[in-house]
């Protein structure tokens, strides 16, 4: 067993949407199996399964397990926000780093369809005044006090900042992010929604949390993404095929929020990704300038923007210009969200995580058909969750 480099050997994701004849099991086994026989191994060959699920419940792998084969191997059941799945392939990657197996399967899945704003459960009934109590003693929610909690007034506010901040954003600027984002979609068969839409229909659609309309948000939906990762030594043994199509992850890296000196704060979610994309690159030992595609966690047209800068796609506030350079486009020079993003693609927040990673490791393979940018070696995938987490990776295409 190695220490050394870990590889993705199999990967696969189901077509996100509305899935009403599938159980959320059903939808994980699909994907896993799909990843399993991508890669050319079995369910008996895998040394841990670690299974992303944040809705369910509780206990996703051992069900996994019965459907697709109980083997006896250590269960790590994950759930982390929507850094989800790429915690449970980060999980993955650390058991083959530390020597205790050769093989890894990773699954994220949800069922999502028609799940509204996902704001959270009932709230406690409130008096015009606060009292300290309970487990978290002065740490009082801060929804309705200093700002929102939910996730489209949180990812609104972001974007308004960054533009209060560095200037030259405005609702036009946001849906045709968003209008980018939707016409990369139509090449994506796997993706919920592949609906070109024009900027009038985007910014004449129901307002959800200015400047964000509806077509500018993540679509929740149900599907399941899947990865098998091998160590650099069993690699090696394996056929010249599982070689060839392997993808290096060059970079594993999950972040929380920094300290503040004050807890009472909105979510900050720009330093959490700086950090995580600072790691990442120096973990695989290039920048940003060698990307040839990335697929960021644009839950909604803002954060997409704000992504750009935080990921160093582009200098210090410079994410306006960056953007209006056409460099974001599959044509540009740093396609970004070639699969549509979470806005059409579609977000079942568990999946989302390999879903991203699913995409960039398609078009290392150079199978990514009409959406194929061509001569892609290198990608990064980044998720991130309010709470909160961020998980970076850095994929390459490194045939051994």
């Amino acid at each position: 067993m190695s220490s050394g480099d870990v590889w993705i050997l199999g990967i696969h994701m189901t077509k996100f949407g509305k899935h009403p004849d599938q159980t959320t099991v059903e939808l994980a086994a699909e994907a896993a199996l799909g990843a399993l026989a991508d890669a050319n191994v079995h369910m008996k060959d895998m040394g841990i399964l670690a299974a992303g699920n944040l809705m369910g419940g509780g206990g996703m792998g051992q069900q996994l397990q019965k459907a697709i084969g109980q083997t006896g191997i250590p269960v790590y059941n994950v759930a982390n926000a929507c850094a989800t799945g790429a915690t449970a392939l980060r999980t993955a990657v650390m058991a083959i780093k530390a020597g205790e197996c050769d093989y890894g399967l990773a699954v994220g899945v949800e069922k999502l369809a028609g799940a509204g704003l996902l704001a959270g459960g009932s709230r406690k009934a409130e008096s015009d005044t606060w009292t300290p109590a309970g487990p978290y003693g002065a740490v009082a929610p801060i929804d309705g006090r200093i700002g929102t909690e939910t996730m489209p007034g949180v990812f609104a506010q972001i974007g308004m900042e960054y533009g209060h901040k560095y200037g030259g954003t405005s609702f036009d600027l946001f849906a045709k992010i968003s209008e980018k984002n939707h016409a990369h979609s139509t090449l994506n068969p796997k993706a919920a929604y592949q609906k070109r839409f024009t900027l009038d229909e985007i910014k004449n659609d129901v307002m959800i949390a200015y400047p964000n309309t509806r077509p500018m948000c993540s679509a929740n939906c149900d599907g399941a993404a899947a990865a098998v990762v091998v160590s650099d030594a069993k690699l090696r043994t394996l056929d010249p095929d599982q070689r060839r199509r392997a993808i290096k992850i060059s970079a594993s890296v999950l972040t929380s929020d920094p300290w503040e000196e004050a807890c009472q704060i909105l979510p900050n979610v720009n330093t959490l990704t700086r950090n995580a994309a600072k790691q990442a690159y120096e973990q695989a030992g290039v920048g940003p300038e060698d990307l040839d595609l990335v697929e960021l966690h644009d839950c909604f047209a803002t954060a997409e923007l704000v992504h750009y800068d935080n990921l160093m796609l582009c200098p210090e506030g410079g994410a306006v210009d960056f953007f209006n350079s056409g460099a974001t486009w599959r044509d540009g020079s740093i396609p970004v969200n070639v699969s549509g993003g979470l806005e059409s693609k579609g977000h079942p927040i568990a999946a989302t995580g390999i879903a991203n990673i699913w995409e960039v490791c398609t078009h290392l393979r150079g199978e990514g058909g009409d959406r194929q940018i061509e001569g892609a070696t290198v990608g990064l995938a980044h998720v991130i969750g309010l709470g909160s987490a961020c998980g970076v990776h850095i994929l390459e295409k490194a045939g051994v």
